[in-house]
């Protein structure tokens, strides 16, 4: 490991003890990410914090409970937790992929966060549920979500009890951001 490496991580740490802390679990949580669905917004290995505060609206991270399944089977420690985007809150009519776009209650969806290719490889129309979000990762190619689920108690979408909060800091390889 370089030094530069070996300062990278320590410096890591020690942010993620400073913020675990000094703000309490039902304020926020942090959380590492171990999947490349989020590419190019998050990376493998990024931490993020969560505020649990926070409503989660369209366009933000959100970080949830799996509602059953969309866990790689078989990733050994894998984290109960994901992160994806908001695409749509209870009531939003959502679908694919009009003109190459996710569009919105009627309107396109501009996603500069995409990693490239279709916006869906699959076509759907749904409503989001009352109690409910529409979540799709930035890297579409590579993400279990809301299109993967058609069958779930809400047809795909993440029920809000699940999520724990909204992603507002992230810190990793591409250093730190917040959202």
């Amino acid at each position: 490991m370089t030094r530069t490496r070996r300062a990278r991580l320590v410096a890591v740490l020690l942010l993620a003890l400073v913020v675990g802390a000094l703000v309490p679990s039902r304020v926020a949580h942090v959380f590492t990410l171990d999947s490349a669905s989020m590419l190019p917004t998050l990376e493998p290995g990024d931490w993020v914090v969560a505020n649990r505060q926070d409503e989660p609206g369209r366009g933000d991270l959100v970080v949830f409970r799996d509602p059953g399944g969309w866990v790689r089977s078989g990733a050994t420690g894998a984290s109960p937790y994901l992160v994806k985007r908001v695409i749509g809150v209870p009531s939003d009519r959502v679908s694919c992929c009009s003109h190459g776009a996710l569009v919105v209650n009627g309107a396109p969806l501009a996603e500069p966060y995409l990693a490239g290719g279709p916006a869906s490889a699959l076509a759907f129309d749904v409503t989001v549920p009352d109690g409910a979000l529409w979540v799709m990762g930035d890297n579409r190619g590579d993400s279990r979500d809301s299109r993967s689920d058609p069958l779930g108690e809400h047809g795909g979408a993440v029920d809000l009890e699940l999520v724990v909060g909204v992603v507002s800091l992230a810190w990793g390889s591409q250093g730190v951001r917040t959202f």
